[in-house]
């Protein structure tokens, strides 16, 4: 048990920013867009959420900064997708591009700063519990809001009407279109939601996980969240099991080079990146990825 909280503990800390950006990428896709811009947005967030925070004093005033930071790019995505029905894998690749640069640029003046981490939530009684209280009743906010994000994305894309026009104008926006349903704004405020989702990621990254700012250090997570999103079949769910799945692989290597495994350490840090090409292979043609949405992808331009 003493060696099984710290580990578990280090598993969710490491899966929630996975869990952000997925959630929002998967909302994206569902509406038929598909934006490789995550890692991107992650990193705007990182930067953004840590520099406010450390210019003004204030934790909340740093993750609203990261979740306008992601939406900012991501309307920047829209406005080239959507309004002018641009390349969607070009134009994602850009994004990440130019999040990577406008990220290291914000953040210049902020490397070698350092913050207190964000506090985390305990519940007096509850959170004394050995094993269970420090696991489910002494985590930080962005923890929490991670699972409620994933709850409240499964009820409105089956349980609500807005989420059934969402998933239709995903798989067939032609016939939606006929049918009265606004497809533009359906894809543009998924567009917009994905990113908030990637910005607040990215402020969980230098707010809570690694409180201090430092150039890449999204290290390839937004590429894990849009194979995640693969993994998931599009489902909630399922989406929050590959994080943690993701999650795990990523902590267990550290573990596994601290044991003293006669494996090389470059090849034991590069197992969450070999799983998510692994997985991405073996999903390749299997029912899972026929699941995906049939205009995942496809620009919309609406009859004049």
């Amino acid at each position: 048990m003493n060696l099984l909280e710290p580990a578990i503990l280090t598993i969710i800390t490491a899966a929630t920013p996975l869990l952000l950006a997925a959630i929002g990428e998967l909302v994206t896709e569902r509406s038929g867009v598909l934006n490789l811009g995550v890692e991107g947005m992650m990193a705007m967030g990182a930067a953004c959420a840590f520099a406010i925070a450390i210019t003004t004093d204030s934790t909340a005033l740093g993750i609203a900064g990261g979740v306008a930071a992601g939406t900012a790019l991501a309307a920047l995505f829209a406005l080239m997708t959507l309004g002018f029905a641009a390349n969607q894998v070009a134009c994602g690749l850009a994004l990440t591009i130019l999040g990577l640069g406008l990220s290291g640029l914000i953040g210049a003046d902020f490397v070698g700063a350092r913050r207190d981490p964000m506090p985390k939530l305990e519940i007096p009684g509850l959170s004394d519990i050995p094993f269970i209280g420090p696991v489910l009743f002494g985590q930080d906010a962005f923890v929490y809001a991670s699972v409620v994000l994933v709850a409240g994305v499964w009820w409105f894309l089956f349980h609500t009407r807005a989420g059934l026009t969402l998933r239709a104008v995903g798989d067939n926006h032609v016939s939606a279109h006929a049918l009265g349903s606004k497809v533009l704004k359906v894809r543009l405020a998924a567009v917009l939601f994905g990113g908030a989702c990637s910005g607040l990621a990215g402020a969980y990254l230098s707010l809570a996980y690694t409180p201090f700012w430092v150039k890449g250090m999204t290290a390839g997570r937004g590429w894990i969240a849009l194979a995640i999103v693969v993994f998931s079949s599009w489902l909630p769910w399922r989406l929050m099991v590959g994080a943690y799945l993701f999650g795990s692989v990523s902590i267990l290597q550290l573990y596994a080079q601290g044991a003293g495994i006669g494996l090389p350490s470059q090849l034991m840090s590069s197992l969450p990146y070999l799983a998510t090409i692994l997985v991405l292979v073996a999903i390749a043609g299997t029912r899972a990825r026929a699941r995906a949405p049939a205009c995942l992808g496809v620009p919309f331009v609406p009859d004049r």
